[in-house]
């Protein structure tokens, strides 16, 4: 059977009960709740599912229809860029499925949120319709605010949906592999450090492979906020010591940093033999895995 895994982002961080019903709505028969994280300062949830395509599908509608109803981006502010009150909706293979009919599956949710919510629907990553829009931060430039006056122009047209923006604004939909969210803080108030610290270590101003990273404020720290695309190219231990280096250099130094949502157990693994020195170590070594193994009679 094949099995999918959903990431969607809700606009929302700060009401517990307004997430508390987008999590409900999200969990229909068939989809399982993996996890959910809120964060005040980015006034954002992230909710992590997972099952069979199908139910996976109509939890992310049926979520999607909750949180247009119970959030206002006219009212709504925080750290993080924003374009809708369900701001987007990664669909990720986990067994028997391919990345591509993933973004078939999220074609198929954004024509229905589209004709059905009414809502302006963008694809991105392995779905997008068009080459421009399969980096997110490309599809969000200007954020809510900047796509009302632009929604109506050729470049900024939705690929499913009305050309109009209201209170819910705009959904993301796309199809991508696993991706890691993994912030920094560091130990000084200053935003500018962590935005050029961000500007340094993303792949697009020439820094490193697969890395986007942006620069914000939380809690009264700077935080280098960033999604890991390729832990394969550049893994987290080594995005890590490159913002250690330099944090030393700006006249300060890491606090800590944190995941936001699921990771995969390799790429933990991989960062924890880096730091002692034991190279390509695997999860054949670990005595978890060699008792799910055992399980499977392997």
């Amino acid at each position: 059977m094949a099995m999918v895994e959903a990431v969607p982002n809700f606009s929302e961080g700060r009401r517990s009960e307004v997430v508390a019903e987008i999590v409900a709505a999200l969990s229909v028969p068939g989809v399982v709740l993996l996890d959910a994280s809120s964060d005040a300062d980015h006034n954002r949830s992230v909710v992590t599912v997972a099952g069979e395509p199908s139910a996976v599908l109509e939890g992310l509608f049926q979520a999607t229809a909750t949180a247009a109803r119970r959030i206002s981006l006219f009212e709504q502010r925080g750290e993080h860029p924003r374009l809708g009150a369900t701001d987007v909706v990664p669909i990720v293979p986990l067994d028997g499925i391919t990345l591509e009919e993933c973004a078939g599956l999220a074609r198929q949710l954004g024509e229905r949120i589209g004709s059905e919510l009414r809502l302006p629907v963008y694809l991105y990553a392995a779905a997008a319709a068009r080459p421009e829009r399969r980096a997110l931060p490309e599809i969000r430039r200007g954020e809510f605010e900047g796509l009302l006056a632009a929604i109506g122009s050729p470049e900024r047209v939705p690929d499913y949906g009305p050309a109009v923006l209201g209170a819910a604004g705009a959904v993301v939909v796309g199809a991508r592999p696993f991706l890691v969210a993994y912030n920094i803080f560091l130990r000084t108030p200053e935003v500018a450090v962590a935005r050029r610290i961000a500007r340094q270590i993303r792949e697009s101003s020439g820094g490193l492979a697969g890395v986007q990273a942006k620069g914000f404020g939380v809690g009264g720290q700077a935080q280098v906020s960033m999604n890991l695309l390729d832990t394969a190219a550049t893994p987290l231990q080594v995005v890590y010591g490159r913002v250690e280096q330099l944090a030393q250099q700006a006249g300060t130094a890491i606090d800590r940093s944190e995941l936001i949502g699921l990771v995969p157990q390799q790429v933990l693994l991989a960062a924890a033999a880096h730091d002692v020195g034991l190279g390509g170590l695997g999860e054949e070594r670990t005595v978890e895995g060699a008792i799910r193994r055992m399980a499977a009679g392997r």
